[in-house]
């Protein structure tokens, strides 16, 4: 990851090795922060597998604190969905 902004309010990260699937799920997760005015990604290039994602906060809060927050949230959704699998698919399957 790499991030570029003059303003700590204001940062675009460069996401490597990632496309949309990363993108548009840490971009729902940064935008249910109500001090984030804006979050949004693009793919650079269809060749590239890297995305431009662009945090601006409210106020003094620095935009690293919601790409943090966003990603911690999202590794407790998935987690969260993987925990469910297993309980719920595991067991069954253990029975055979």
């Amino acid at each position: 990851v790499q991030a570029d902004g003059t303003d700590g309010n204001c940062v675009t990260f460069v996401l490597h090795d990632e496309d949309h699937t990363l993108g548009n799920s840490l971009r729902y997760m940064v935008m249910k922060n109500p001090d984030v005015e804006f979050c949004g990604y693009c793919i650079t290039h269809p060749s590239e597998s890297k995305i431009n994602f662009r945090i601006q906060t409210r106020g003094a809060l620095p935009a690293i604190e919601p790409f943090r927050k966003g990603l911690n949230d999202l590794m407790g959704v998935c987690q969260h969905v993987l925990n469910t699998f297993e309980v719920r698919l595991l067991p069954e399957h253990a029975q055979r």
